[in-house]
């Protein structure tokens, strides 16, 4: 029943809900769209290094300001 529950409160992905955006060319920045947290280091960001993002989506869901 929980389970069910989970399933149910899934929306489909689709353009709509697009999380972030990545731009390499001609300036280099990765920008979470629900947070408004960006970084202009792109390459950290696809090594893995998103603790920053992390930290700002719960902020968010907390209803913190990210003063960072």
């Amino acid at each position: 029943e929980e389970r069910q529950e989970l399933e149910d409160s899934k929306t489909e992905m689709g353009w709509g809900n697009q999380i972030r955006s990545y731009v390499m060319h001609p300036y280099k920045m990765v920008k979470d769209l629900r947070t408004r947290h960006e970084t202009g280091n792109v390459d950290a960001v696809l090594d893995g290094d998103i603790d920053a993002f992390i930290k700002s989506y719960l902020l968010f869901t907390a209803g913190i300001t990210d003063a960072d």
